[in-house]
C-alpha cells in the first residue's frame, strides 16, 4: 500500500514521482508494429496497438443502438435524412480493448497517433480521437518505413490529422454501405439468399463472368504449318530450326491472324490457310531439300529495367513468380513492413527517396560492379491511374539494404521469398539497361508441286546483361534465365546453302481467351481505375467467400450464381455495374480527398439523385440510387435472370442452366426433370450435349431400378445435392423418409446394377449375436467410413469391400482385439503419389464430412459433386494449396504442429 503524503513537501515529491512515471502514449494499428516501434522508442514511451479500427457502422441488428432502432434508416447505419451522418458503434469484441486504451491514456503526457499514412490509417487516427477524447496534446506522426531513423524523424515532425483524407474514407465507407445494403436485398429476393453486391466486387465479378462468356461462345479453328530443320555445310554440321511463313508467294495464316474472342480468321484476303493434307505433303517434299539463305538482318536492341514495385505490381509478380494469391502476398508484405524489413506496402508511387537511390546504387556497385551502375539515378513516372498517397515505392527499408541472405533466418518462408523479390526489383531499377543483338534470317526451298516455301527464324545475343543480372520478369533465377533468353545462331550469310535434315507438319488450334488469374485481374482493375490496389486482395477473397468464383489452379472461374447476379445487374441496374461508373466514383472520392468536392452533397446526389443533373458527381440518373432500386426490383423476372441458355435440342426444348436456392441445375424447358450440377462445373465446358446427358442421367431417378423382394417396394437410383444415391420406396412412404444409401466410391450411376443397389440398402446388416454380451453385431456405413457395432463397442473396417464381405467370425476377432483410436480419414480411397514439390505422399481419403485429399498435414475437402475417382495428383495439389491460402487468410498457419494434449497428472498417495 502506497503511503499518502503528509506535508506539502511530501506532496510535491509525490507529484514529481508520479510525473516521472507518466509517459507519452503511442498508438499504432497492429501488435507486431507496436512491438517493433517500442524497441526503437525505449521505455520512455508506452506503445500500444488499436488492432485495426476500434469502431465502424453497425454490421448486424444487435449492434444498432436502441435510440435509432425505429428510424427508417437504422438498418443502413447512416442517417440519409440527416446529411448522411454515420452511426458508429464499438463492436463488443473491441469494447474491452478500448477500455484498455482509455486507461493507458489517463496516465499519458501526450498521445501520438502512428497509424498508416493513407485514408484508412487517417480514419483510424480520427476515430481514436473521437472515442478516447484525449485531454493531453495529440500529435499525428507518419512514416513509410519502420526503422529507428524513420520513427525518430516522425516523432520530431508531427502534423495534424488530415480532415480531407478522413472525409474521403468516410464517404467511401458510406457509399459502399448504401450500395451494398440497397442492392443486396434485391439479389436475395430474385436469385437466392445470403448474396451480396458491392461497388467494386460486383464490377470484378462482371469482368470474370464476361471473360467466361467469351470462352463459352468461342469456336476453335485449326491451321497448319511446317517446322523444318537444316544443317550448315561445315565441319560442325550445326542444325537450325525454322517455321514456314510463306508458300508459293502467299503468307500463311498464323495465330496472330485469328480473332482472340471468336477464334475465327479475321481477314483471309492475301492469306493462305494451310490444311493438314497440304502441310503433310509439303513437309514430305522438303525433308531433304536444299535451303538458301535469302536474308540476314541484324539490329541492336535495348531493354530497360522495370520500375520498383507498387502494391498492384507486387501482387501481380508474386502471383506469377511465387504463385501467391493477392491475400497471401499482402499478409507477407504486412509482416515484413511491421517488422522493419520493407517500406509501406500500400502505395501506387514508383518514386524512390534520395536515401534509397543512394543505397541501391551503392549495393549494385558492390555486388555487380561499377559498370552496372548508370551515370545518374533512375527515376520513374508513376503510371498507375489516379495514383494517390505520397509514399515511396515498395523497397527494402533503411539507408542501407540487407540482402535476402541476411534476413533469411529472421523471417518465414513467405517473407523471405517476397523480400527476395522486392530486393531484386529494387536493385534492377537502379541498374543499366540490358543490350544485345537480334538476328532475323529468312530461308527458301522448293517444295515439289507446291512452289517455293519460305521459312523464318530469329536469334538473340545479349552483349551486356545490365539489370538482367539481378532481375528477370517471371523468373526466380536471373542467372539461369540469362541463358534461356539467348538463342544463338551459327554465322549465316545471304546466298549460303544448307542441307535439309527434317520437316514436320504441325497442327495448331486457336485457344479461347485466358481466364483471369489474380495477377491479371489486379492488372485489369488497376488499368480501368476500379478500386484501389490496397483493396484488391480483400475484393478477390470476398468474391470467393461469397461463392461467386472459385479457383482452378491459378484461374478464377465464375459460378453460375455469378452469372445470375451479373445478369440481374446488367439488365435492370446497368449503371451500378458499369465499369466506367465505378471508376468515376474513384475520381470523385479523390476530389473529396483533395478538398475539391464536399462529401455530403456528393452522397446526397448519389443516393437521392439530382433532378437538375448539374452536379459533377451525378453518375446514376436523376432519380438516384434509392429511387432506382425501390422502383425497379419488383418487375424483375427471377427465372429469366437466373437462367443461362445452352441451346435448343432436337425436340425444340431450350436447355438452360438455372440457379436455384440450393445451387445450379440443368433443365429442359419447363419439364420437371432437373439435373444438379457439381460445384466444380466450369461453365465453358458445359456443352449442350453434356447437359442432355446429365438430364438423361437424372431421369434415371424416375425409373424403377429393381424391386425389393422382401418389402415389394421399388428401388430408385437418384442424384441429389450431395451425389447419387439409391432409395427404397416413394418419398411419401414411411413418413416421408424412405431408406436411402449413398453410392460407394467405386460405384457410378451408369454402371450400378440392381444387385449393388440392394446391397447398399441392406445396411446396417446384422451378422449375428455376440456370444459374451448377447448384443447384436451389425455392419454399418457411417460418416467416418464402414464399421462394426455391438452394443456400445465399435470397430473400424478397412474399406467398403470388407463391409460387404465381413462375417460374424471375422467381426468377433476384431472385437477381441484392443480398440484402436480411429485416425481421421483412416479410410483410404487411393494413394495418389508424391507431392511434386515437397515429395510428401498424397492420398485420397474418406472422412467424416466426405472425401478429401491430404499430404499428411493439410486436409482439403473435395468440392461437392466431384467424383473422387476422377481426382488427379495435379488437382489434389491445387486443392491443398487453396486450403492453405484460406487458412492463412484466417490467420492460421497451415503447417503449424498441434501441441499435444496434456496428460492428466496422477494423484499422489
Amino acid at each position: 500500500m502506497t503511503a499518502k503524503p503528509t506535508s506539502k513537501t511530501d506532496s510535491q515529491k509525490h507529484d514529481r514521482d508520479d510525473a516521472a512515471k507518466r509517459r507519452p502514449l503511442v498508438i499504432v494499428e497492429s501488435p507486431a508494429k507496436a512491438r517493433t516501434i517500442a524497441q526503437f522508442l525505449g521505455p520512455e514511451y508506452t506503445v500500444e496497438s488499436s488492432i485495426g479500427h476500434i469502431r465502424d457502422l453497425p454490421s448486424k441488428a444487435a449492434e444498432i443502438p436502441k435510440r435509432i432502432k425505429k428510424e427508417p434508416w437504422a438498418r443502413l447505419g447512416v442517417n440519409v435524412d440527416g446529411d448522411f451522418k454515420p452511426e458508429y458503434v464499438i463492436p463488443d469484441a473491441k469494447k474491452q480493448h478500448v477500455a484498455k486504451l482509455r486507461k493507458l491514456l489517463k496516465g499519458a503526457t501526450a498521445l501520438y497517433l502512428a497509424t498508416d499514412e493513407d485514408r484508412e490509417g487517417e480514419a483510424i487516427a480520427w476515430h481514436l480521437v473521437e472515442v478516447l477524447k484525449p485531454k493531453v496534446p495529440v500529435r499525428r506522426m507518419v512514416f513509410h518505413e519502420i526503422t529507428r531513423s524513420a520513427i525518430q524523424e516522425a516523432m520530431a515532425n508531427p502534423r495534424e490529422i488530415d480532415e480531407c483524407l478522413v472525409q474521403a474514407q468516410e464517404a467511401r465507407r458510406i457509399l459502399d454501405r448504401l450500395y451494398g445494403y440497397e442492392v443486396s436485398p434485391v439479389l436475395w429476393r430474385k436469385v437466392k439468399p445470403r448474396l451480396s453486391a458491392g461497388r467494386v466486387q460486383s464490377a470484378a465479378v462482371r469482368l470474370i463472368v464476361t471473360r467466361e462468356r467469351l470462352r463459352m461462345q468461342f469456336v476453335a479453328a485449326s491451321f497448319w504449318d511446317v517446322e523444318a530443320s537444316a544443317a550448315v555445310r561445315d565441319g560442325a554440321r550445326e542444325t537450325i530450326s525454322a517455321r514456314m511463313v510463306e508458300l508459293d508467294g502467299q503468307r500463311l495464316a498464323a495465330g496472330r491472324d485469328f480473332d482472340a474472342e471468336s477464334g475465327q480468321l479475321r481477314d483471309s484476303s492475301g492469306l493462305r490457310l494451310l490444311d493438314e493434307a497440304t502441310a503433310v505433303s509439303v513437309a514430305g517434299s522438303l525433308e531433304h531439300a536444299t535451303y538458301t539463305v535469302t536474308s540476314v538482318q541484324q539490329r541492336p536492341y535495348t531493354q530497360r529495367p522495370p520500375a520498383p514495385f507498387i502494391t498492384s505490381t507486387l501482387q501481380q509478380e508474386a502471383g506469377r513468380k511465387l504463385r501467391y494469391s493477392a491475400q497471401r502476398t499482402m499478409q507477407a508484405a504486412q509482416q515484413l513492413y511491421e517488422n522493419g524489413y520493407i517500406t509501406y506496402m500500400r502505395t501506387d508511387s514508383t518514386e524512390l527517396s534520395t536515401e534509397a537511390l543512394r543505397a541501391a546504387r551503392s549495393q549494385v556497385a558492390d555486388l555487380y560492379g561499377k559498370e552496372y551502375v548508370p551515370d545518374s539515378p533512375r527515376r520513374y513516372q508513376t503510371s498507375a491511374r489516379k495514383a494517390q498517397e505520397a509514399h515511396e515505392a515498395i523497397r527494402p527499408a533503411g539507408s542501407s539494404f540487407r540482402t535476402p541472405e541476411q534476413v533469411r533466418g529472421e523471417v518465414g518462408d513467405d517473407g523471405f521469398r517476397l523480400y527476395d523479390l522486392i530486393w531484386k526489383r529494387t536493385m534492377a531499377s537502379q541498374m543499366r539497361d540490358a543490350t544485345g543483338q537480334r538476328t532475323n534470317v529468312r530461308l527458301e526451298a522448293t517444295a515439289a508441286d507446291h512452289g517455293v516455301a519460305a521459312f523464318a527464324l530469329s536469334g538473340k545475343v545479349i552483349t551486356f546483361p545490365g539489370f538482367l543480372r539481378a532481375y528477370v520478369d517471371g523468373s526466380d533465377n536471373p542467372d539461369a534465365e540469362l541463358e534461356d533468353q539467348e538463342r544463338l545462331l551459327p554465322p549465316l550469310r545471304e546466298g549460303q546453302e544448307l542441307d535439309g535434315a527434317a520437316a514436320e507438319a504441325r497442327g495448331h488450334e486457336t485457344q479461347p481467351p485466358n481466364r483471369y488469374t489474380e495477377a491479371s485481374l489486379v492488372r485489369e482493375l488497376e488499368e480501368l481505375g476500379i478500386g484501389r490496389p490496397s483493396t484488391y486482395a480483400s475484393i478477390i477473397q470476398t468474391v470467393q467467400d461469397r461463392g461467386y468464383i472459385w479457383k482452378k489452379s491459378t484461374s478464377l472461374i465464375p459460378t453460375f450464381t455469378a452469372f445470375a447476379v451479373v445478369n440481374l445487374l446488367e439488365q435492370h441496374f446497368p449503371e451500378l455495374i458499369d465499369l466506367g461508373f465505378t471508376a468515376r466514383m474513384e475520381d470523385e472520392l479523390d476530389a473529396i480527398a483533395a478538398g475539391d468536392v464536399e462529401a455530403t452533397p456528393w452522397l446526397r446526389n448519389f443516393y437521392f439523385g439530382d433532378p437538375d443533373g448539374g452536379h459533377p458527381a451525378h453518375t446514376l440518373a436523376a432519380d438516384g440510387l434509392k429511387e432506382r432500386i425501390g422502383s425497379g426490383w419488383e418487375e424483375i423476372d427471377a427465372r429469366s435472370v437466373s437462367s443461362v441458355p445452352l441451346g435448343i435440342d432436337e425436340q425444340g426444348r431450350e436447355i438452360a442452366v438455372r440457379v436455384g436456392r440450393y445451387g445450379a441445375y440443368v433443365q429442359a424447358g419447363d419439364e420437371p426433370v432437373r439435373a444438379n450440377l457439381p460445384e466444380d462445373q466450369t461453365p465453358d465446358e458445359l456443352s449442350l450435349e453434356k447437359a442432355l446427358a446429365l438430364l438423361e442421367q437424372a431421369a434415371m431417378g424416375d425409373q424403377e431400378l429393381t424391386r425389393d423382394a422382401e418389402s415389394g417396394r421399388a428401388v430408385y437410383l437418384r442424384s441429389g445435392r450431395f451425389g447419387p444415391y439409391v432409395q427404397l420406396g416413394e418419398d411419401d412412404e414411411n413418413n416421408g423418409k424412405p431408406p436411402r444409401a449413398s453410392l460407394w466410391p467405386n460405384m457410378s450411376m451408369e454402371t450400378l446394377t440392381p444387385e449393388q443397389a440392394l446391397l447398399l440398402l441392406s445396411f446396417p446388416r446384422t451378422l449375428g449375436t455376440h456370444p459374451d454380451t448377447k448384443e447384436p453385431v451389425t455392419a454399418q456405413d457411417g460418416p467416418n467410413g464402414p464399421y462394426l457395432r455391438a452394443g456400445d463397442e465399435t470397430r473400424s473396417l478397412e474399406d467398403h469391400d470388407q463391409l460387404a464381405s465381413v462375417t460374424l467370425d471375422e467381426a468377433l476377432k476384431l472385437f477381441a482385439q484392443p480398440k484402436q483410436r480411429r485416425q481421421r480419414g483412416a479410410s483410404v480411397i487411393a494413394e495418389l503419389g508424391p507431392h511434386p514439390e515437397s515429395a510428401a505422399p498424397l492420398s485420397l481419403r474418406n472422412g467424416r464430412f466426405g472425401p478429401y485429399v491430404t499430404d499428411g498435414v493439410v486436409n482439403a475437402s473435395l468440392p461437392r459433386g466431384r467424383d473422387p475417382r476422377s481426382i488427379t495428383i495435379e488437382q489434389a495439389v491445387d486443392l491443398i494449396a487453396a486450403r492453405e491460402e484460406r487458412m492463412r487468410a484466417e490467420g492460421k498457419d497451415p503447417r503449424a504442429k498441434k501441441a499435444p494434449r496434456p496428460r492428466p497428472r496422477k494423484k499422489s498417495a
